[in-house]
């Protein structure tokens, strides 16, 4: 019975620790430069008309923004199952300006499932609810390389991180499409970031 016990311990271990997998991407699109000012005020989005196009496992994609998000870690989610997964294998819930402070961040419930970032309160929301929809986002995040796919996997909540990559959206030959968000404001279906993350710092 424990030794059946220690190996149902050992293999959840396993499968919490195994690296995330890092796609493999031609050609690599130039990196993007860090930016000037406070960056934990709202994240900084220069969008690209012709962004660089490359490919992430054999799938096209195409860069729609340079982009530089510093934010608290609301939440932090790994998926392994599927082609999402396969490309970008983690999400992170994200809050920058008053949704980083944790006096706010203690009065929501917040939770990840689906691929998908989802809060609640209890009595008065702790800031207007349209400033929380502003404030936060669930980013779904490609690796660049297996520096920032280690960095990712360590991310928790509570944690301050530093992404620069670019917002991007991918095009499969059998008509699948993913496309990141390139707005703040909005909610629901196709309201997440998908972001290639080229760097990732603390605070």
């Amino acid at each position: 019975m424990k030794r059946g016990l220690l190996l149902v311990v050992l293999a959840v271990l396993a499968w919490q620790l195994w690296p995330l997998p890092v796609p493999a991407v031609s050609p690599r699109p130039p990196a993007v430069a860090p930016v000037d000012g406070d960056p934990f005020a709202a994240p900084v989005q220069r969008d690209l008309e012709h962004g660089p196009r490359f490919t992430v496992n054999g799938i096209a994609a195409r860069a729609l923004a340079e982009y530089t998000v510093s934010a608290r870690v609301l939440s932090a989610t790994r998926y392994r199952l599927g082609r999402g997964a396969d490309l970008a294998p983690v999400d992170l819930a994200l809050g920058w300006g008053r949704m980083s402070d944790p006096r706010v961040i203690d009065r929501l419930d917040i939770h990840q499932g689906g691929r998908w970032y989802f809060w609640r309160y209890e009595g008065a929301p702790p800031l207007p609810v349209d400033e929380i929809t502003r404030s936060s986002a669930n980013v779904h995040l490609i690796p660049a390389n297996r520096a920032v796919a280690r960095a990712l996997r360590r991310a928790d909540a509570g944690q301050r991180i530093t992404l620069r990559g670019y917002l991007v959206e991918l095009r499969a030959a059998d008509g699948w499409h993913w496309t990141s968000s390139l707005r703040r404001d909005d909610s629901g279906d196709g309201s997440c970031e998908l972001m290639y993350v080229q760097a990732v710092s603390d605070g």
